[in-house]
């Protein structure tokens, strides 16, 4: 048994995606679990109403007292998103056993069959979509994903009694090397575009990374690696697996007929077990249709037919903030989407380009992070200039210190848009009234979804009062 002798689970940063999968995943399994955050949100007060007990002050004497009587009873999961002066973080050190969350997710990968998908864009997308094709086609599937899906309004999907092999599906994520802790024993890499150079120093480091990623995968497997992620990887990987190419234009896994429409995009899946023709899928981007190859290939692998992966294409209602459409009503668009690197901005708007043709388009951006701005200014400013209108908010700063000259405002003059802007966040609202946008993009991984639900009801509203 994996975790032989804990009774107990701590959530140091209980509130984060990631975290609060697993979180999850202990309570299914019977562990009391608690935890620590340092705001409310949504996600926790989810948590709460499922019977963790959480709190948001960084004191010892906020834990529950049945935590601290035996602490070698408890398993204490922590994040290095929590700060390295943090009293909990500390006394946890002095007195606790402690694991990063990718060491608790790597140790439960070595018990079950595991996909992983990996990239440095689109694996929340694309695991999502792996896993909810096999569940619709009554595979036996559990999943740690990076977002909330539409379709079972959780991060985690679990897979009810079954004497069958559960098969796993995670998020191998890259940042501070979390995925090299994994144990895949098959593995989808979505893309291998610089990023984290915080943590990597520099591209070449970081494509390293991921090459050292696709060794771990077992050599019974499957590698599923997108075109342009194996141009940049080389083609020696030193794989163990089979390894197997997609893309839009690969001549392996592949899409014929794709086809823009609003709030769909259709196409054909050619891949050597299945060709499918007809393909609906209700998350519009042709990066998703991308993502939909790579989840294809590995339901047909695993024995879900044709008819049963039509079915789960259409039927899938993708991640939040994951070209999220809230509004498409009289022509008053709007869509939400986590992107905050440039090829991710890149991919989504030039997808609304392709479904709006003919009408004006607005992003709304807040910049996250000091570093990737500073190390991305350049191509932040050429994928922003695909929209007509560009507002810029104030940068995210997340875990990060200011540095001395980066700021929101380096992108502006590199953006070739009609319209460029920037403005606190608290001037939005007012911004858009005045502005009365046609199709509207938010955009960023930090706090602007605190946004959203405000610009969508007053998209709402101006359609019904235009309709009055």
């Amino acid at each position: 048994m994996t975790f032989k002798g804990i009774n107990k689970v701590y959530f140091l940063g209980i509130g984060g995606i990631g975290m609060s999968a697993l979180a999850r995943w202990f309570r299914h399994e019977g562990y009391p679990v608690a935890g620590y955050d340092k705001t409310p949100s949504p996600l926790t007060e989810e948590l709460e109403g499922e019977g963790m007990l959480i709190s948001y002050e960084d004191r010892v004497d906020s834990m529950p007292v049945d935590f601290t009587t035996a602490p070698e009873e408890v398993l204490v999961v922590w994040t290095p998103a929590i700060p390295r002066d943090s009293v909990l973080l500390n006394f946890f050190q002095a007195h606790y056993t402690l694991k990063k969350r990718s060491e608790v997710l790597g140790m439960i990968t070595k018990d079950f069959y595991t996909i992983a998908v990996a990239g440095t864009h689109g694996k929340t997308s694309t695991s999502s979509l792996v896993a909810h094709l096999l569940k619709s086609a009554g595979k036996p599937v559990a999943a740690f994903l990076g977002g909330i899906t539409q379709n079972y309004q959780s991060n985690l999907i679990l897979p009810g009694k079954t004497k069958e092999q559960v098969l796993v599906v995670v998020e191998a994520d890259e940042f501070d090397r979390s995925f090299l802790r994994l144990h895949p024993n098959e593995a989808v890499v979505t893309s291998a575009d610089p990023d984290h150079l915080d943590i990597y120093g520099d591209e070449a480091t970081i494509l390293e990374g991921f090459r050292d990623f696709i060794r771990l995968v077992d050599k019974r497997g499957k590698l599923y690696i997108q075109s342009h992620a194996l141009f940049r990887l080389g083609e020696d990987l030193e794989a163990k697996a089979t390894q197997r190419e997609y893309g839009l234009r690969s001549t392996g896994i592949h899409a014929e007929n794709v086809i823009a429409k609003p709030g769909i995009f259709q196409f054909d899946y050619i891949g050597p077990k299945a060709q499918i023709s007809g393909l609906e899928l209700q998350i519009p981007g042709f990066h998703n249709v991308e993502n939909a190859l790579a989840a294809i290939a590995i339901a047909v692998d695993h024995g879900v037919t044709p008819e049963q992966i039509r079915e789960g294409i259409r039927t899938f209602r993708g991640v939040k903030r994951r070209f999220e459409i809230h509004s498409t009503e009289e022509g008053k668009v709007y869509i939400d989407d986590y992107a905050h690197h440039p090829e991710e901005i890149k991919a989504c708007l030039s997808s609304v380009r392709a479904m709006y043709p003919m009408q004006r388009l607005t992003v709304i951006f807040q910049p996250h992070l000091y570093t990737r701005t500073r190390d991305f200014a350049e191509g932040f400013s050429e994928s922003l200039s695909l929209a007509d209108e560009v507002v810029l908010l104030d940068i995210y700063p997340a875990r990060e210190l200011p540095i001395a000259g980066v700021t929101s405002e380096m992108l502006l003059d590199g953006i070739q848009a009609g319209k460029k802007i920037l403005i606190k966040k608290d001037q939005v609202m007012e911004y858009l009234k005045e502005s009365q946008p046609e199709v509207l993009v938010t955009m960023g991984a930090g706090d602007i979804d605190r946004l959203v639900p405000g610009i969508a009801a007053w998209e709402k509203s101006r359609v019904i009062l235009k309709k009055e």
